[in-house]
């Protein structure tokens, strides 16, 4: 089936969820062909680059999680810091009334529901994928969330099962400590019974978890997802790139 064009959206509400957790509304014309139930599916933001050799704007598409959906309108919260690419750029200067072209939504990449309990492992860009799937957790849910954030005032509140925990990771400098988070994972007790296992963060520090999770506590590839949301030092299409090629290379190796 063909991805649907990026329709236009308007930006209705923007505000800082945490200091480096900007969140946008959008909603307009695009929403009319927008399906419900979309919360931590993603959608392609077509974001100012420059220009083109013929002097044309130039347009990069970037990913993002479906945070919040209501009626003719979604959000979508953007990782804000000082150095940030196109993305970052445009949205710490959108504001109500500004158009953008969205495409998608893709595939939500979403917990299981009979798991007998749940881990998730991720950093500030999966933050949002998180939060949306902790809110669809059932309320006997048991389990640990694993989630590296920039600062201590960037920790999030939500409403948890009373037997899901949050474990909280500050580090200043995203993606400069690979182990951080597989580290933090090693010292938890694994609990009885078959996970539901969702892993979204760094590119070295998702390869790190994947081995941990597949040779020390023996968990299938088939049976959690795991993804790479960006890479340090590169580009989202550099990040593509690796990205296939470390796809490539793990199916080669399990062949």
């Amino acid at each position: 089936m063909p991805k649907p064009a990026p329709r236009p959206y308007t930006v209705l509400n923007r505000r800082l969820v945490t200091p480096h957790m900007l969140r946008l509304t959008f909603g307009g014309e695009g929403m009319a062909g927008f399906p419900a139930d979309q919360e931590s599916a993603y959608v392609k933001l077509m974001v100012p680059d420059g220009q083109d050799e013929q002097g044309n704007a130039r347009t990069v598409p970037r990913t993002y999680t479906v945070r919040h959906q209501r009626d003719g309108e979604i959000d979508v919260d953007v990782v804000v810091h000082d150095d940030g690419g196109p993305a970052a750029t445009w949205a710490a200067a959108a504001k109500p009334g500004d158009t953008i072209l969205i495409g998608g939504p893709g595939p939500a990449k979403r917990l299981p529901e009979n798991a007998d309990w749940y881990l998730l492992v991720g950093d500030m860009t999966s933050l949002p994928a998180i939060g949306a799937n902790l809110e669809r957790l059932p309320p006997d849910a048991e389990g640990r969330a694993i989630i590296e954030v920039t600062s201590e005032a960037d920790i999030q509140a939500f409403e948890l099962p009373d037997g899901m925990r949050i474990d909280w990771l500050i580090n200043p400098h995203p993606g400069s400590d690979s182990d951080r988070l597989t580290d933090a994972l090693r010292e938890f007790d694994w609990l009885p019974g078959a996970p539901g296992i969702w892993v979204a963060c760094e590119f070295s520090a998702m390869r790190k978890l994947r081995r941990h999770l597949i040779d020390d506590r023996g968990v299938g590839k088939r049976e959690m997802y795991i993804s790479s949301y960006w890479k340090l030092g590169a580009s989202e299409d550099g990040h593509r790139v690796v990205k296939r090629e470390d796809a490539e290379r793990e199916e080669i190796e399990s062949a």
